[in-house]
C-alpha cells in the first residue's frame, strides 16, 4: 500500500472523524477508500449507460436469436480462414 498525505480544513477533518466512528469504520483510511471505491463504481456506471445509449442510437435495431448467432460465427469462421490462407500464402 501507499500512503497520501492531504490537507483539509478542520470542519472536514472533523466531518471525517465523524462518518468514521458512526459508519464504523475502522480507520480513515478504510472510510476514504469506501468513498473511492463508490466513485469508481459510480463512474464506471455512467460509462456503461453512455454505451448503452450509444448503442441504442446506433442504427436500426435486429434480432438476435440463435439463426443471427450462427451466421455471425459462420462470417467469423470465414474470415478466420481466408486470413489463414492469405497468411501462408505471403512469404514472410
Amino acid at each position: 500500500m501507499s500512503n497520501i498525505n492531504i490537507s483539509l480544513p478542520e470542519s472536514i477533518k472533523a466531518f471525517i472523524e465523524e462518518q468514521v466512528a458512526q459508519g464504523g469504520y475502522g480507520s480513515v483510511s478504510e472510510y476514504l477508500q469506501e468513498l473511492i471505491v463508490q466513485d469508481q463504481k459510480r463512474k464506471m456506471q455512467k460509462h456503461i449507460e453512455e454505451l448503452l445509449i450509444a448503442g441504442l442510437e446506433s442504427g436500426e435495431a435486429i434480432e438476435v436469436n440463435d439463426k443471427w448467432w450462427q451466421q455471425k460465427r459462420t462470417h467469423l469462421i470465414d474470415q478466420l480462414h481466408q486470413h489463414k490462407c492469405v497468411s501462408v500464402a505471403r512469404p514472410s
